[in-house]
């Protein structure tokens, strides 16, 4: 009996140790980094000897290796993680940088560059994660938003151009130039639904050319770009620190609700997929007869779906679990893809001069108190309100909500993140156009 519990005892011992021995091994990508090891070198070699795959196969490949290893030497970097933005901004301005300097060759840049933008890949990470978080979502939640949500935007677009104007004002920059050239890009909703229409606004009631306003626009758009990511970090932080301000991912105060148990369910992820592709397909074609974005559109028809109970819940959730899936496994992928695709390093470098610097920073800086405050105001948790309302009418748009919500580790925000980039930057194209009358 005595030697039976001592062979209990030592199996016990040993499961324990072998245990303990998995959980300290470092992973990367939930792979042993051994054999991480190996896939990567597998990759470097076939991209460094021009023996990639061409297409989806070796763009995503290399955007995964080579995104996890900068999100996860990114999440455990000391300063990095803590104030910067973790592994979502070192994901992004390394690719970034690996452009600028030529370390990655011009043939893989094109190829990932096309699968992010004609091959869609942005659009496909995005309609996984509105469809999914909106679907997956209380409906009670939705219910309470409303319109209210337009509040904290409004007070992002107020406390930006209030504090650009005063900061600009104390570097010696003039209204025009703080508000127009700086504070209206960067609040617009990225590249294309801001900077380039907000090109043909200026150049038809300025004159000059579009090409000679972009020029004026992206600078700022990118170093906005930047605070937006570095300053959500800053936002997490705060909440950890004073958890009285946020809802850790909720948007409403004294709302609380259970979350279900979920048991992941393989072909249920197939009919997310197949849900969160048609919802974006029905969102472009919209767009195509109505002059809203189609992200917007898709934002609306999948609220009032999941409000109206019309979607069986055997598809609500295989949609929830998709966008799961989706976001833990290729978040860093498409940060490295956004980096190679949407970041231009030399344009950020270029508008590093210390009164622009200030001046980008209060722009970023006003819209996260503008929202702050405001969305405190109807309910809202004052750090969400600040990321979502603020942060992402700040940042790049699709590319930048992505990057925003992975730095503050909210990435359900993602459909609020969306109305912020889509109709705010409307709003903002419609501002600019009033604006440009009163400083000519």
């Amino acid at each position: 009996m005595e030697q039976a519990a001592k062979k209990y005892s030592s199996e016990n011992v040993q499961k324990t140790n072998v245990s303990s021995l998995e959980e300290n091994r470092i992973m990367i990508f939930n792979t042993p980094v051994v054999w991480f090891g190996v896939f990567a070198a597998i990759t470097l070699l076939s991209m460094y000897t021009g023996n990639l795959p061409g297409g989806m196969i070796g763009s995503l490949l290399v955007m995964i290796v080579l995104g996890e290893v900068f999100g996860w030497t990114g999440d455990r970097l000391p300063i990095v993680k803590t104030f910067l933005g973790g592994g979502a901004i070192v994901a992004i301005f390394g690719s970034a940088y690996m452009v600028y300097s030529g370390f990655l060759p011009e043939t893989i840049t094109t190829s990932i560059t096309d699968f992010m933008k004609d091959g869609g890949f942005l659009n496909f990470y995005i309609a996984a994660l509105i469809t999914g978080s909106i679907l997956g979502m209380n409906s009670k939640i939705l219910i309470k938003v409303g319109l209210k949500y337009f509040l904290p935007i409004g007070g992002a677009v107020l406390g930006s151009i209030a504090l650009t104007a005063l900061i600009g004002a104390m570097v010696g920059f003039t209204l025009q130039e703080a508000v127009l050239v700086i504070a209206m890009p960067i609040m617009g909703g990225g590249m294309g639904a801001g900077a380039v229409p907000m090109s043909q606004v200026y150049s038809e009631l300025l004159g000059n050319e579009p090409s000679y306003y972009i020029s004026m626009l992206v600078p700022a758009l990118a170093l906005g770009n930047v605070f937006a990511i570095v300053l959500a970090s800053v936002l997490d932080i705060l909440g950890k620190k004073f958890p009285s301000l946020t809802g850790n991912g909720q948007l409403i105060q004294g709302f609380k609700y259970d979350k279900s148990e979920m048991k992941y369910d393989i072909q249920k992820m197939g009919a997310g997929l197949l849900t969160a592709l048609t919802f974006f397909t029905v969102g472009t074609l919209l767009a195509s007869v109505i002059p809203i974005h189609a992200y917007a559109i898709m934002i609306i028809i999948v609220a009032f779906s999941k409000i109206s109970n019309l979607i069986p819940t055997t598809v609500v959730e295989g949609a929830s679990q998709w966008y799961q899936f989706v976001a833990k496994n290729w978040t860093f992928a498409l940060l490295f893809g956004i980096g190679v695709a949407y970041t231009d390093l030399g344009t950020v470098l270029e508008a590093l001069t210390l009164q622009y610097i200030l001046t980008v920073f209060g722009v970023v800086l006003g819209a996260i108190i503008g929202a702050g405050l405001l969305g405190r105001l109807v309910g809202f948790y004052p750090i969400e309100a600040a990321i979502t309302g603020g942060l992402c009418m700040a940042n790049m748009g699709g590319t930048g909500d992505v990057a925003v919500l992975s730095a503050s580790k909210r990435m359900e925000l993602m459909p609020f993140a969306q109305i912020s980039s889509r109709l705010g930057g409307a709003l903002i194209l419609l501002l600019a156009g009033l604006l440009i009358p009163l400083f000519t």
